[in-house]
């Protein structure tokens, strides 16, 4: 699979890997600002973006494609982010080929993923279709998130319901949502029918961990998370209080600085 990659900056390679559903344009609230030191891969994964599939795929399969990715590219070493699916793909590479790899950036992920998210009803899909067609019509719109999108899933997504996340809904969560194939959605829920837990085989990351969680989070919870911080031998765990799933997109910049203080704190994740 020949996965579409956005690159940007140079230095030592960091790639970035999104969540479902998602692409690599959605990681830019990452990469436009780490670009200034490092380079920055943030691909398509198989099934989403312009890394266009027809046929069925199982969820292992990304991790083929990303590392015949990096081959392609000539790259032997580089640090890893990812955010939710991509946190766990991450995972999934430092356990299969821990030389590669000199750190792992884990965002709203966990190796035992655990969601408190309510049943969804009518209501909700009819609001949240309403807000998200309102908002990309005009991104940010108050009106449409107090009106509409309070009511939606969004609520769920997002604690704090501000244009500025909205205006990254806009351009990055719902053109991500419609180029997600029907085979990648497959994928990942015949892959959370047979369950996923990994925390037993963490120890063997002996790398440089940071995982951040927000503590509303109902997708993957904040107790998950902080559960696979206590199984990586080397994990710095932090919790934002007040923010959901897509807190990187709610508090973009308390989200970078502490990423920015990690890696300033472990400069050999860039070597």
């Amino acid at each position: 699979m020949h996965l579409n990659v956005e690159i940007q900056g140079q230095g030592f390679p960091l790639l970035c890997l999104h969540g479902h559903p998602g692409s690599g344009r959605a990681m830019s609230v990452f990469c436009d600002r780490l670009s200034e030191r490092f380079q920055t891969l943030a691909p398509d994964l198989r099934g989403y973006g312009k890394s266009r599939f027809w046929g069925n795929f199982e969820m292992e399969d990304h991790l083929g494609d990303l590392e015949t990715l990096l081959d392609r590219l000539g790259i032997e070493r580089c640090l890893l982010l990812g955010w939710s699916l991509g946190g766990i793909l991450a995972l999934e590479l430092a356990l299969r080929s821990p030389q590669r790899y000199s750190g792992l950036m884990l965002i709203a992920t966990a190796a035992r993923p655990r969601s408190s998210h309510p049943q969804v009803n009518w209501d909700d899909l009819v609001y949240t279709g309403i807000a998200g067609l309102l908002n990309w019509m005009a991104p940010g719109w108050q009106w449409n998130i107090d009106t509409f999108g309070r009511r939606s899933l969004f609520r769920y997504l997002v604690s704090q319901q501000t244009p500025a996340t909205y205006r990254f809904l806009a351009s990055d969560a719902v053109p991500a949502y419609l180029q997600t194939s029907r085979a990648a959605h497959s994928a990942l829920e015949r892959s959370l029918r047979r369950g996923y837990n990994r925390l037993d085989d963490l120890h063997q990351l002996q790398l440089p961990c940071l995982l951040l969680a927000g503590q509303e989070d109902r997708h993957i919870t904040a107790r998950a998370s902080l559960e696979t911080a206590q199984c990586l031998p080397q994990c710095e765990w932090h919790c934002y209080k007040d923010v959901a799933h897509l807190f990187p997109w709610e508090i973009p910049q308390a989200v970078l600085n502490t990423i920015e203080q990690w890696l300033d704190a472990h400069p050999q994740v860039a070597s």
